[in-house]
């Protein structure tokens, strides 16, 4: 008999084969999503994937969960509406960089700020490869994209600290090479209770890695490979990326505090006693 591929129950084979560029590693990615939720024991009625616009974006189509393709920078907004009607569902957002902190980046810190109960992984290719390959606001200095054609001269977002320093309870970073790590990390990011982050660098060798000379996907995963450090509980504020630098991974925060809707209902509590009914949703 001829094997089951673990993680095709979890896929809409009707809508493969996918978009994505050869060398591209959200292949990767949804694998190591998938794996990760199928060790969960969360049933699939409860779970909701929500994604923005780009390659990343694409995900939540391909997914056999509930799952919502939604506007540009809009998913984190989107998911809160989705756990603000239903607290019992577990909101995943997979996104990209451009996605989440360009447009979407306001959305980002509040949410961490509030420590809404989501998930949110961040696939991290340092450009927008689905309209042109622009500088995102992960963009190393140096780095070469379409619209900065003679290198990038902006500071780029080191996004483990920004998670950290808006109030995330989790923020771990890994790259598409690290895959048993990744698995580990989103499942431990999926499970824990409050505003939990999960960066991913993956390699973009169509636009990213042609114009600043990486090689083909290959190449660059060997790059992850050989410049990548694992230090767990390492100061976010020295995790940032430098172009063609070294690359620290790792979880580097796992902490506790009330989510929203449990603050919210303990404040409500003490000022009205016991005639208040804890939220438990409209759904």
């Amino acid at each position: 008999m001829e094997p089951k591929n673990p993680v095709v129950d979890y896929l809409r084979m009707d809508r493969i084969p996918h978009i994505w560029c050869p060398g591209c590693g959200l292949g990767t990615v949804v694998n190591c999503f998938v794996r990760a939720i199928k060790t969960c024991d969360i049933p699939r009625d409860l779970i909701s994937v929500v994604s923005g616009i780009g390659c990343t974006g694409r995900m939540a189509g391909y997914l056999k969960l509930d799952s919502f393709h939604t506007t540009h920078g809009r998913p984190i907004p989107f998911a809160t509406g989705l756990k603000l009607a239903n607290p019992k569902l577990k909101v995943i957002v997979c996104s990209g960089d451009g996605d989440l902190f360009s447009i979407g980046g306001n959305h980002f810190i509040h949410a961490a700020r509030r420590n809404t109960d989501m998930t949110i992984i961040c696939v991290n290719n340092f450009t927008y490869g689905m309209t042109g390959g622009q500088v995102t606001p992960t963009t190393p200095i140096e780095a070469i994209a379409s619209t900065t054609p003679y290198g990038n001269t902006e500071e780029p977002f080191n996004l483990s600290h920004l998670a950290e320093s808006a109030g995330a309870v989790y923020v771990a970073r890994w790259t598409t090479f690290h895959v048993r790590q990744l698995i580990k990390s989103i499942k431990e990011a999926v499970q824990k209770s409050g505003f939990s982050f999960v960066e991913i660098i993956s390699p973009c060798p169509t636009l990213y890695g042609r114009r600043n000379k990486l090689g083909d996907g290959l190449e660059m995963m060997r790059a992850f490979k050989e410049k990548s450090t694992v230090r767990n509980g390492a100061d976010t504020r020295e995790v940032g990326l430098d172009f063609k630098g070294g690359i620290v991974c790792g979880k580097f925060i796992d902490r506790e505090r009330p989510t929203y809707l449990e603050r919210y209902n303990e404040r409500m509590t003490a000022r009205l006693g016991a005639s208040y009914k804890p939220y438990e949703g409209v759904l």
